[in-house]
């Protein structure tokens, strides 16, 4: 007699079969309509709306989501969803039919995957129809499957693939340009010959590794990583000793802001000849940079001419260096001489200039500090700890960074 224990009968298996089938589309359509949010956060502005470069980084943050997951959520979701241009103007989705399918729970992320890596490289004309068939098929056939069949349509459409560049690269002199545009935006190009090329790209390279600290791993771009790096070079450049006199004075840069703009942090302010900048960022940068704000009243007087290095001594720095050694951020590795001196409460506020209102911080966390929920302190045994944002931490508690060595004491 042959035991039906273990062999659960046809009906119990179709149901708990179309049980797991519910849950999965469920489980797909979220994440599918979770990504469509994330594209929209972007093209609102994820650092204006939460203070963070990234969509992906805010994700990691409120969902406890591991960094390559996180990324890999919102390409996936940019390929599904139309965008913006910074420009504002649209960006259609690569895979519309696919991405309302996703939101109907109806397709896997390896299946999603497959087909858009397919698209990519089919030519525009044709991504209409080869997303018609591939999506066809999917209905019928696993994602390896539906790859093999990506692979026959790009056969035929794309035989020859990508054309190989052949060209013999030149040799280019030195040459750079620098130009600002009306929107306010810099461009910058130029060629060098071999030797200049590689040790600016060791340099930016030494400043462009990612970031890792407590508001989340570092998702930016390799452009982007570089263009930071590039800031961070000229941070470096000003700050030399050795940096040749320009009209009897070292190089810097004026900001003239009104006093009402500066303490409130809204409205414009003149940077140099033409630039112009935020107040909000006048006052990050008010706090120690190589620019000095010229403070002015309501009928453009100057009230108040910042002093050199933003009223920070060179003995007030070396023991800000001493106590922090380095960016206070929690979980940032920058070392004292990327760092500016950031006061806990504003100068232009009334905040006093000595060590218990100072706390040193890179570039990056000094900006997210002044855009994001992100709060310093001097804590009791007069070292700096930060409070993360609500979002992060709904208790606050309070962070230190335990990343730089402390100073050797002898017992």
């Amino acid at each position: 007699m042959t035991s039906t224990a273990a062999h659960p009968s046809s009906a119990e298996a179709v149901a708990l079969a179309d049980r797991i089938g519910e849950l999965l589309a469920c489980m797909r359509s979220a994440e599918a309509e979770l990504g469509a949010l994330l594209v929209e956060i972007e093209q609102r502005g994820v650092m204006e709306l939460f203070g963070y470069r990234s969509a992906a980084r805010l994700l990691e943050h409120l969902g406890d989501v591991p960094k390559p997951a996180a990324e890999r959520l919102v390409r996936r979701a940019r390929l599904l969803n139309p965008g913006r241009n910074l420009d504002g103007t649209p960006i259609p989705a690569l895979a519309p039919a696919i991405g309302a399918a996703a939101r109907a729970g109806r397709l896997s992320n390896p299946m999603i995957d497959v087909i858009t890596g397919v698209l990519a490289e089919v030519p525009c004309e044709h991504r209409d129809s080869a997303e018609a068939n591939l999506l066809t098929f999917a209905a019928e056939a696993g994602h390896k499957q539906v790859a093999a069949l990506g692979a026959r349509i790009l056969a035929h459409l794309v035989p020859d693939g990508a054309e190989p560049d052949d060209t013999e690269p030149v040799i280019p002199p030195r040459e750079l340009f620098l130009r600002r545009k009306r929107s306010g935006v810099w461009e910058l190009n130029g060629r060098f010959d071999d030797e200049t090329g590689t040790r600016a790209s060791a340099l930016l390279d030494a400043l462009a590794e990612r970031r890792s600290s407590d508001d989340g791993p570092d998702h930016r771009s390799l452009p982007q990583r570089y263009g930071d790096a590039f800031s961070d070079a000229m941070d470096l450049a000003l700050n030399s000793p050795d940096l040749p006199m320009q009209a009897g004075e070292r190089a810097h840069v004026m900001v003239a802001v009104s006093l009402q703009d500066l303490k409130s942090g809204v409205g414009k302010a003149t940077l140099g000849d033409t630039g112009e900048m935020s107040a909000a960022e006048a006052r990050v940068h008010a706090c120690d940079a190589m620019i000095i704000p010229a403070v002015l009243g309501d009928k453009s007087e100057p009230l108040n001419l910042g002093r050199f290095r933003r009223l920070i001594s060179a003995g007030l720095r070396r023991a800000l260096f001493l106590r922090d050694r380095g960016c206070a951020f929690p979980g940032c590795h920058r070392p004292p001489r990327h760092c500016q001196g950031h006061h806990i409460r504003h100068w232009a506020d009334g905040g006093p200039t000595d060590l218990g209102n100072l706390v040193l911080m890179c570039a990056h966390h000094h900006r997210l500090l002044h855009r994001s929920g992100w709060e310093v302190r001097i804590a009791a045994d007069g070292l700096p700890e930060f409070l993360p944002p609500v979002f992060i931490d709904k208790r606050r508690k309070p962070r230190r960074n335990n990343l730089h060595e402390p100073l050797p004491f002898a017992a």
